[in-house]
């Protein structure tokens, strides 16, 4: 384990890293060095556990209720699925003005599992960690939107999506016509609408990733930050920022889904 500041900050911000090392094969990387040479041939095991561990929480949570549902009065927990079911399909209907049976379910399902995924910076810091290193692994995040790998996976699944249903909806001239003659409508400023319709059509999955990230990182850093002082200090300074978090977590996840809705809006519109 860590032994100065630095290095115990340097080690809670450190991935488990599964991947091809040049000299040792494939292996679960204990140092920064191994990381390093790993190159792109690299898996970040805590990223995909976690990430995959609230989506079955998820999948689970809700198709239990689902089935469980009564026509009398709810339970508490069937009241907060509905509650959340409701909200997501309220702006669903209110962003989305095109016709698909697959917004309302893929807003649901980034709305809560984000929320989930966010929810573990609650957890403190050395816990997780802390018995990870007691099974001999050196390295454990437990924060998958902490990582920017995990971001940009969803955003690059949004992406895709979003590039799709362009095709799908406008047809392949018609999108191509939407980037060539947007903003401007002359067929001389074709150059100069393509670069600010892809710049701006590449920018979609950068900003969702880096935002999500960005929050989430800068969250977890405080949080190890307060972890480094004197235990009668931490919870004079981590009980408020965990309250804070109550705001923060819901907010990106929030936001990640109306950016969602937007994008995928603006795909299905067929001019």
């Amino acid at each position: 384990m860590a032994n100065t500041s630095a290095e115990y900050i340097q080690h809670h911000l450190q991935n488990l890293v599964y991947g091809a090392h040049p000299e040792k094969g494939w292996i679960l990387a204990q140092t920064p060095e191994d990381v390093a040479q790993m190159g792109f041939w690299a898996v970040h095991v805590d990223t995909l556990g976690w990430s995959l561990f609230m989506g079955i929480i998820f999948i689970t949570l809700f198709r239990m209720v689902a089935k469980r549902a009564t026509a009398g009065v709810p339970g508490k927990l069937q009241n907060v699925v509905e509650m959340t079911v409701d909200f997501v399909q309220g702006m669903v209907k209110d962003t989305f003005h095109g016709r698909s049976p697959i917004i309302g379910p893929l807003a649901l399902t980034i709305f809560v599992w984000i929320l989930l995924m966010n929810s573990l910076k609650w957890l403190p810091v050395d816990y997780i960690p802390g018995l990870a290193h007691a099974l001999g692994l050196e390295y454990f995040k437990i924060v998958p939107t902490a990582d920017p790998n995990g971001t940009f996976g969803i955003s690059l699944g949004v992406f895709v999506l979003i590039i799709f249903y362009s095709f799908k909806v406008k047809g392949t001239g018609g999108f191509l016509k939407e980037l060539s003659f947007t903003p401007f409508n002359h067929w001389s400023l074709v150059p100069f609408n393509l670069f600010l319709e892809i710049l701006g059509l590449l920018t979609k999955p950068l900003s969702l990733a880096l935002r999500l990230f960005g929050n989430m990182y800068a969250g977890e850093v405080v949080f190890i930050l307060i972890a480094l002082l004197p235990f009668y200090i931490q919870w004079g300074l981590y009980v408020p920022w965990a309250i804070f978090h109550i705001l923060v977590i819901p907010l990106q996840a929030f936001i990640f889904m109306v950016l969602t809705i937007v994008y995928l809006s603006a795909a299905h519109e067929d001019h």
